[in-house]
């Protein structure tokens, strides 16, 4: 008589904690794109070495995500997810006082390891403890702080970079990691390990992360031979990765979720395909409010905020509408509306109304909010308990897959179009000349986004 209310509680302070741990790392990585100039001009950064505070960040966190999720699914979710919560705390501490570049990137990497522990067990650990007719209302509202972390990261990181410096940024997280540690350690009483005794596979992880690494690294460089090499030996490595996995009774990564579960495989397809549509659309309408429309970095960032906005505010009502429809119908349609935002901004030229830009952005915003929670949801649902740590680092790793190729087709389409010039008032019409491949490459992905949300099928 007296069980029922107890539980209620945990679950939703399970619910609080992946909520704020889903809020603190993209609210740190998008406070560190307003602070990027002050931390290069503080550390006395290269443009390149500036370039690797967000690489060895991501890098670490991709390298990890699938055999941690393994590991947290033999050896209990709670544990990892502590860990890790301790790891990103340390690095944040760390990344607060070091002196110099070269200690901050470490620093930066151990970050990126915590963060990895986190990503492959908080949506595991919320899916474990909430039944499936609540499931998609509890992964809206960690959605939506995801999205609220995006939203708030360039506005309350320009506040705390103007006022504090830009290690502040790292200083806000310490208290935040503490806070959720001490309510994990005394208010989470589960351990979440339904592939408890399983072997974990050494020989596959090292494969694994080599590989991915490889090809992450070499994506960028695409445009030379080293990029094209490094690029082909990590899929090649990857796809000796598969293989080997295939034959191994306690694989890091159950291929036959990809070859026997059609829901799994086609909803990390359409994440895949959405993050690759989408992911550099902020970056580029950055550039162009700021270079074209002579915008402030800080006007620039409010116009901007609109579309994470949204999604903050959808997500949780497209969570909890995919607990009542089909989730296929949900993310198929919020994939549609991403793909009529895009089409647009094809057209754009410097005489675009800036009340336009907001308008695709709202609908960009939309779109993905009635994708993202319903997706996630159907992903999560799919598999068995003893695969929910090893779901959730493959949804976050498609995701890092997804926004570093949508910077590499950037990155390309500027090196066809622009060269190696600045963007400057004298290169303006080759750089819009430039947007309008780019965004219409990202709306033809999303177009195909929406056979490969309409192909899982309903669960």
């Amino acid at each position: 008589m007296h069980s029922q209310p107890k539980i209620n509680s945990e679950r939703w302070i399970t619910l609080f904690i992946a909520a704020v741990s889903s809020f603190i790392t993209p609210f740190m990585s998008s406070s560190m794109n307003v602070a990027l100039r002050l931390l290069g001009t503080d550390m006395s950064m290269s443009a390149v070495l500036l370039g690797w505070v967000n690489t060895s960040y991501s890098l670490a966190a991709a390298v990890f995500l699938v055999p941690i999720g393994k590991v947290a699914d033999i050896v209990g979710r709670k544990k990892i997810f502590l860990w890790g919560l301790a790891i990103y705390t340390l690095g944040s501490l760390f990344c607060a006082i070091v002196p110099n570049a070269s200690l901050f990137i470490f620093f930066r990497v151990i970050q990126g390891i915590g963060s990895a522990f986190i990503y492959a067990t908080s949506i595991a650990i919320l899916t474990s403890v909430f039944p499936a007719s609540e499931r998609g209302r509890v992964l809206g509202i960690t959605t939506a702080a995801t999205y609220l972390g995006l939203s708030l990261g360039p506005v309350l990181g320009g506040f705390l970079t103007a006022f504090s410096g830009w290690r502040s940024i790292f200083w806000i997280n310490v208290p935040l990691g503490l806070l959720i540690l001490w309510l994990t350690l005394w208010k989470l009483k589960g351990e979440w390990a339904e592939a408890a005794g399983e072997g974990l596979d050494w020989t596959g992880s090292v494969i694994y992360g080599v590989s991915l690494a490889i090809a992450i690294l070499g994506l960028p460089r695409i445009p030379s031979f080293l990029g094209i090499g490094m690029t082909i030996i990590g899929f090649l490595g990857m796809v000796g990765f598969i293989r080997w996995e295939s034959r191994l009774e306690s694989p890091i990564l159950n291929v036959g979720l990809f070859k026997n579960n059609r829901v799994f495989t086609f909803s990390n397809l359409a994440a895949l395909i959405n993050y690759s549509a989408t992911a550099a659309v902020g970056f580029l309408l950055s550039l162009y409010l700021q270079h074209i429309k002579a915008l402030s970095p800080q006007q620039a960032g409010l116009i901007l905020v609109a579309q994470p906005a949204v999604m903050a505010l959808i997500s949780p009502l497209s969570g909890r509408l995919s607990d009542k429809i089909p989730k296929r119908s949900l993310a198929s349609a919020g994939m549609a509306l991403t793909t009529l935002a895009l089409i647009p901004l094809v057209f754009l030229n410097s005489n675009t109304a800036i009340w336009t830009i907001i308008l695709y952005l709202l609908i960009l915003g939309l779109g993905f909010g009635l994708f993202s929670s319903p997706n996630v949801n159907a992903i999560m649902s799919s598999v068995e308990k003893k695969s929910y740590g090893v779901a959730s680092a493959t949804l976050a790793t498609m995701r890092l897959i997804g926004q570093t190729s949508s910077m590499v087709i950037v990155t390309l389409i500027f090196a066809l179009y622009m060269g190696q010039v600045a963007i400057t008032p004298e290169n303006y019409l080759l750089f819009l000349a430039s947007l309008k491949p780019a965004f219409a490459i990202f709306s033809g992905l999303c177009f195909i986004g929406i056979f490969a949300s309409l192909a899982r099928g309903n669960h």
